[in-house]
């Protein structure tokens, strides 16, 4: 599909959706012609079909069908447009570990973005009327506080369910400064996690990493502790106009690999203990976390991307899994992939 006649695609989400986020800088990346629409009270008809009702909602322009997840939609448009500025490293171990730390940045660097935003007051407040502002943009005055309030204590309501609770709170806030110190001591405008080019990894971190970059307490403690890290999260909003190259060959950077070792000890562990509950019939499960503890609810959805992951892992071949063993190896993460 030449990009000289491609119509464009449409991109439906939300300032304040992570996921949204990250494929919108995406598509700019890309530089695939698209249109940025916020999910509104105005808009929300054209979406009312598709189920479930989440963000964001990718639109083709060939039959204006919608798709939805955005992890298969950045595996879709590589199927799509395989030549245009691909964010899968070539070195087929190298695009495993980057899988791994955008499915990581998804379902568990999600924590710290839910946990930060529903526990303090400045954030409830200020996302709370930002996401009204952005979705309900003819409910003004009274009616404006109300659904910022409603919509505060539905989100709140659901902590729980997700982990983030008093208990986890050590975890989840002890892997948010890690993690950040991890990004400081590499990224930069030129600097990705795979080379020069930033790969599904480094846009699985930028959508959630923004999101928290721009909520109060969050932000302030990125402009504390990561400031370079900040900046880098601005330089991949749009990142267009960059180019470069992916590593050709290993040693990963340091940074990279405590990414890598980060998933191995903390998310890979996760996602194991919560499938052994599942298949136990436990209702909740718990796990050490940094040296924290963590427990919470079984989660059905993590079970598939545990069973994804070693699926991805398993079509490698032995020089490849030997890559990703390398740096696992002082970690649970190593064996959890090898199990079946």
């Amino acid at each position: 599909m030449g990009k000289s006649t491609m119509e464009r695609y449409t991109l439906f989400g939300s300032n304040g959706s992570p996921y949204s986020l990250k494929m919108r800088a995406i598509m700019r990346y890309r530089r695939l012609p698209f249109n940025w629409v916020l999910r509104t009270s105005r808009n929300r008809s054209l979406l009312a079909d598709l189920k479930p009702a989440l963000i964001p909602v990718l639109r083709l322009p060939e039959d204006n069908s919608l798709h939805l997840d955005s992890t298969k939609l950045i595996y879709m448009l590589e199927s799509r447009h395989p030549n245009d500025r691909s964010i899968l490293p070539d070195n087929k171990a190298h695009a495993f570990l980057a899988h791994l730390i955008e499915d990581m940045a998804d379902e568990w660097c999600t924590k710290m973005m839910f946990h930060y935003r529903w526990t303090y007051d400045a954030d409830i407040n200020y996302a709370s009327h930002w996401i009204a502002d952005d979705g309900f943009p003819d409910t003004v005055g009274a009616d404006r506080e109300e659904m910022a309030q409603s919509f505060a204590e539905r989100q709140i309501g659901r902590m729980p369910l997700v982990g983030c609770t008093a208990e986890n709170l050590p975890a989840i806030e002890t892997g948010y400064q890690r993690i950040l110190a991890l990004l400081d001591s590499h990224v930069g405008q030129h600097q990705f996690l795979f080379g020069t080019r930033p790969s599904i990894g480094d846009f699985g971190l930028y959508g959630q990493l923004q999101v928290l970059a721009t909520d109060p307490t969050p932000q302030s403690i990125v402009r504390a502790i990561a400031q370079r890290t900040e900046s880098w999260l601005r330089q991949l909003d749009d990142a267009s106009g960059i180019e470069g190259e992916w590593l050709d060959s290993d040693p990963l950077p340091e940074a990279t690999k405590g990414l890598i070792e980060f998933a191995g000890y903390v998310y890979l562990p996760f996602l194991a203990a919560n499938a052994q509950a599942l298949s136990k019939g436990d209702e909740t499960f718990s796990l050490s976390v940094l040296g924290h503890p963590y427990s919470q609810s079984v989660f059905a959805y993590q079970v598939k991307c545990l069973t994804d992951l070693r699926n991805r892992y398993q079509a490698l071949s032995q020089s490849e899994k030997s890559v990703v063993q390398e740096v696992l190896q002082s970690t649970e993460g190593a064996k959890i992939l090898e199990a079946s």
